[in-house]
């Protein structure tokens, strides 16, 4: 099958919307909760696990031989192209049944990801956006702010499930942007955060720990909308490490220079890529 960017966008579309009507027809029901490692904070529920089902058997269906990588059921062999499936970001959020969260699709291959979408389906929103060729929102293109003062912009970040046990870096960056910027936000759901970077709502995102899936489809948003997608402390930007910050192109010199001055403070270093 067709492998170009434009034929896996649509294909990520369509799979993100599949799955987010499993998320939306269950939203007011009954829910099971489990919880994941020993933390008592990262939840997965039975949606979850009904909605990775459902976009990872359309994908499969599609192309079948290449490989995955989802939240729920973990990583699969294949060749050629990686899917990169996300079935719920937010999921504290829909267990709680506060409206805000997504399903997102990336798919990425050696020299980065090709094609993403990201799909509210309580909103009906779905973000896409295809190597070379652009972001959009239901359709319409998409363009980062053009915020150049730190004073004037609206950030957004979150926290990795470690943060009971770590809050030094988290907390600690949040505490230094928090009297610099206009205003703050922490939505609970990191791939829609960063397609409100790429779609302006939001002038820049940065969270620590987020793995691929939380930001494959995302970062490929930003990037198409003009924005600057890079690790924490500024180095390029790389899937498999999860130190992320994401802004407008007119806010990046800033926000790098007072991550790279915090980061130096508490000695952090970063994490070495995932195997």
């Amino acid at each position: 099958m067709d492998e170009s960017p434009a034929t896996l966008r649509r294909i990520a579309e369509e799979g993100a919307r599949l799955a987010g009507r499993v998320l939306a027809e269950r939203f007011l029901g009954e829910r099971t909760i489990e919880y994941k490692g020993g933390d008592g904070i990262d939840l997965v529920t039975d949606a979850d696990r009904a909605a990775e089902e459902t976009v990872l058997g359309f994908l499969r269906q599609r192309y079948p031989g290449h490989a995955i990588l989802a939240e729920e059921s973990g990583a699969s062999r294949g060749s050629g192209l990686r899917w990169v499936v996300d079935p719920l970001d937010g999921t504290t959020n829909y267990a709680h049944r506060v409206p805000h969260f997504c399903v997102s699709v990336g798919v990425d291959g050696p020299d980065g990801v090709l094609a993403g979408a990201i799909y509210n389906p309580m909103l009906d929103e779905l973000f896409s956006a295809a190597r070379g060729q652009g972001a959009t929102l239901n359709g319409r293109p998409l363009r980062v702010s053009g915020t150049k003062a730190l004073g004037h912009a609206l950030l957004c970040t979150g926290f990795p499930y470690d943060v009971h046990q770590r809050p030094e870096g988290p907390v600690g960056l949040l505490r230094r942007f928090i009297v610099r910027a206009q205003g703050m936000r922490r939505t609970g759901s990191a791939a829609l955060d960063l397609a409100y970077v790429a779609a302006g709502r939001f002038d820049g995102f940065f969270e620590f720990g987020l793995k691929p899936w939380d930001v494959a489809a995302g970062s490929l948003l930003v990037q198409e909308a003009g924005g600057t997608m890079v690790r924490i402390d500024g180095a390029p930007f790389q899937v498999e490490i999860g130190d992320v910050l994401a802004c407008a192109p007119g806010l990046a010199a800033q926000l790098i220079s007072e991550s790279q001055g915090f980061l130096a403070d508490i000695g952090w270093t970063p994490p070495a890529p995932r195997a």
